[in-house]
């Protein structure tokens, strides 16, 4: 599973950073090229945006100019200041680094983390910047492209998959969700929202990862429901609903999935720990961002929604790192 990095210095001279560079290049042609298609107006909103004028979704007072919702969108700059500095971090690992995990120098599966996380700041600003429908499959795109990524390197592992086998299912997941919101919406005509299990399926198989056993393997799918409960969906509410929430047997998809010990172990403490407090409180006020609530303020430069892009940003980082101290 774990592929050699490739050499980041090569005959030709060029810079240790020049991943970062790259990733820097692309963030800025992304916004020059936003510029300058929306310079003549984005059209009519997606159904289930609001007007200019009016309070967006998100809070945010809806502008007619280039950035429909301009703190919302551009808090999303924070992805992809994350995403360059992972592939700065990765870029500067020596050669002996590059051989403790697949998050170390530029190998497949950290240049994907790092990716991932720059696409998802351009996805969100999309969304929020244009309201449009193809902006909001973007954003979705990019959070189920970022989401898929850990949960999947975790089960990759207790699996014992190939590199190729990994990226051959991550491609597989992140096509057809694309296609599937295209044609059904975020729900995929299935009332699976992807993005919001896969977060339990990351806590599920984090468990799995640090305390595998033949008993846990059975037990780890309860865990969904505490992920859940956090995020204030109630075991019973599940219970009493099975044809809404069927999707909780993807609980257990991580244990079926799982079925050898880890190799490896990671340090909890402090970045995963760090990460999980950090996008909780990101959670928490993302929560306050939306039309009455108390603490909505259209006009304001401080935007509920902003802060949770910016915390989530940081979150990302701390999972980066948390993700790279495994032996």
């Amino acid at each position: 599973m774990r592929t050699p990095a490739a050499p980041l210095v090569t005959g030709t001279g060029r810079s240790r950073l020049e991943p970062a560079t790259w990733a820097l290049g692309a963030s800025v042609i992304f916004m020059l090229l936003y510029c300058a298609f929306g310079w003549a107006g984005w059209g009519p909103p997606a159904a289930g945006e609001s007007l200019p004028g009016a309070a967006s979704r998100w809070c945010e007072r809806v502008s007619a100019g280039l950035f429909r919702e301009p703190v919302n969108a551009l808090s999303n700059l924070g992805f992809m200041v994350a995403g360059i500095l992972m592939f700065r971090v990765l870029a500067r690992d020596r050669p002996a680094q590059r051989r403790l995990n697949q998050l170390h120098g530029l190998a497949p599966v950290a240049v994907l983390y790092a990716g991932a996380t720059t696409y998802l700041g351009a996805g969100s600003l999309l969304m929020h910047g244009t309201h449009t429908f193809w902006g909001a499959w973007a954003d979705n795109v990019g959070m189920v492209g970022y989401i898929l990524v850990p949960w999947l390197i975790n089960v990759a592992e207790m699996g014992r998959w190939s590199a190729r086998r990994l990226f051959g299912v991550y491609t597989v997941l992140v096509t057809a969700y694309a296609v599937g919101y295209a044609l059904q919406g975020p729900k995929l005509g299935i009332n699976l929202e992807l993005f919001e299990v896969s977060i339990a399926i990351w806590g599920i198989s984090e468990f799995l990862y640090r305390f595998w056993s033949p008993l846990a393997r059975v037990l780890s799918g309860l865990l969904g429901f505490v992920i859940a409960a956090a995020f204030g969906i109630m075991p019973w509410e599940m219970l009493a609903a099975p044809a809404e929430f069927w999707w909780v047997i993807l609980f257990w998809l991580p244990a079926v999935l799982s079925n050898q010990a880890p190799r490896g172990r990671r340090a909890y403490a402090p970045w995963y720990v760090a990460g999980v407090v950090i996008y909780m409180v990101a959670f928490a006020i993302w929560l306050t961002g939306r039309p009455g609530d108390p603490l909505c303020r259209p006009d304001s430069l401080i935007q509920a929604h902003g802060i949770w892009h910016l915390l989530s940003a940081v979150a990302i980082l701390c999972f980066f790192k948390f993700l790279r101290t495994e032996r």
